[in-house]
Formats: C-alpha cells, sequence, structure tokens
C-alpha cells in the first residue's frame, strides 16, 4: 500500500490532520512527518505572547502516524478488509514530553510495533525535531475495526 492511500483513508482532514508524509512503513515500522504551521489555530492561545505546540497535539501527531497510519498499513495486509469503513479509537497512551516544538518546526515520527493482534495495535513512538533532538517518546495503543 502507498503512503498517499494511507493518508487518504485516515479518517481526519484539516484542521486536524496532521500527516503530512509516510516516508517509510513495513509490517514493524512506520516513519512519517508532519510540519506545525505557525497559523495554526492552537498557537493563537498557547502560551501568550510564546507560542509552542501543546502536548496533546504533538500526542495526536504521534498517534495518527503511530497508530491510525500504522494499523491502516497492517490491516492492508489482510484480505478482504474495506479500508474506507475502518474506525479507530484510541485506548492508552503514555508520553513524555522533552523539548518544546516551536510553529513551523516539521517533526518526524517514527513507530515500532510491540504487538497487533485482534485488531489492537500497540506501538512504541518518538519523535524528532529536524535537528535530531528526540521531543517525545512513549507508548499508544488503539483499536482499530474493520
Amino acid at each position: 500500500m502507498k503512503s498517499s492511500k494511507i493518508i487518504s483513508k485516515l479518517p481526519y482532514q484539516e484542521p486536524f490532520l496532521y500527516v503530512k508524509t509516510i516516508d517509510e512503513v513495513s509490517d514493524k515500522f512506520i516513519k512519517g512527518s508532519y510540519t506545525f504551521k505557525a497559523s495554526s489555530w492552537f498557537y493563537k492561545g498557547h502560551f501568550k505572547n510564546n507560542p509552542i505546540t501543546p502536548g496533546v497535539i504533538l500526542t495526536e501527531c504521534a498517534a495518527q502516524i503511530g497508530l491510525a497510519s500504522f494499523g491502516l498499513y497492517l490491516l492492508s495486509q489482510q484480505e478482504n478488509i474495506d479500508l474506507g469503513q475502518v474506525k479507530l479509537a484510541m485506548t492508552f497512551t503514555t508520553v513524555e514530553f522533552l523539548k518544546p516544538v516551536l510553529p513551523d518546526e516539521k517533526v518526524i515520527v517514527e513507530a515500532e510495533k510491540m504487538y497487533f493482534r485482534f485488531n489492537k495495535l500497540k506501538s512504541s513512538v518518538k519523535m524528532y525535531n529536524m535537528s535530531g533532538d528526540l521531543v517525545l517518546r512513549g507508548e499508544l495503543a488503539g483499536v482499530i475495526l474493520p
């Protein structure tokens, strides 16, 4: 499955789509990116005169790449799955924020599959800035229902 098809099957749209590219994907690993535009709605109030990307938005970006996109790819490997009808739900998250992400900063998300069984995916995720600094790490889990 091509990365453009994975992104097109995600159940998100602007302004809540936080996946720009899927650069690598396999049965065990996914890597993708997103650039947080300075004009994004959440910078207007987070924080006054010192905008940084909210942690919940960073978590969402990591989940859209490391769970949703990854899960769609893994489901696409099965037969008779209509990816247009897939429903997603996050069931578990534990993340640590290590550095702020600023407006117009690009992040790279890498996720490794911990397990995928009974349509539940658990991934270990890491997010890096363009300097290669680790800005987020943790584990995410979700249910992917075809």
